[in-house]
């Protein structure tokens, strides 16, 4: 299973339902169920099924608050020269987090086994 690490607030956002849009700046082939890290925690704190990825306009970012959950304040402007929604549902939150082994240099995803 792949993880992606997430910084906080936004994972916790994420399992909880509020977030339903995670905002990055490349495009995503994943599909299904992937790990949630927590971004220097060293832990696993659930898991998400990622059912889309699609290239956001500016117009899309600020219509779109509800879903990636960032303040309007700061959306004057997309964060990334090209700016994607990764769509998940169903997050799942573990009741006990989980520890890994955190690979060297690895940024965005992580090979859980």
């Amino acid at each position: 299973m792949k993880g992606l690490i997430v910084r906080s607030p936004w994972i916790e956002r994420i399992l909880s339902g509020q977030k339903t849009w995670e905002i990055r700046g490349t495009h995503t082939k994943i599909r299904g169920p992937i790990a949630l890290i927590k971004s220097g925690s060293g832990m696993v704190y659930g898991e998400i099924q990622i059912t889309g990825s699609k290239e956001l306009t500016l117009e899309d970012y600020q219509s779109s608050q509800e879903y990636h959950t960032i303040d309007q304040a700061h959306t004057r402007e997309l964060p990334y020269k090209k700016t994607y929604a990764w769509m998940m549902e169903k997050p799942e939150l573990y009741e006990e987090p989980i520890p890994y082994e955190h690979p060297k240099g690895a940024v965005i995803w992580v090979n859980l086994t």
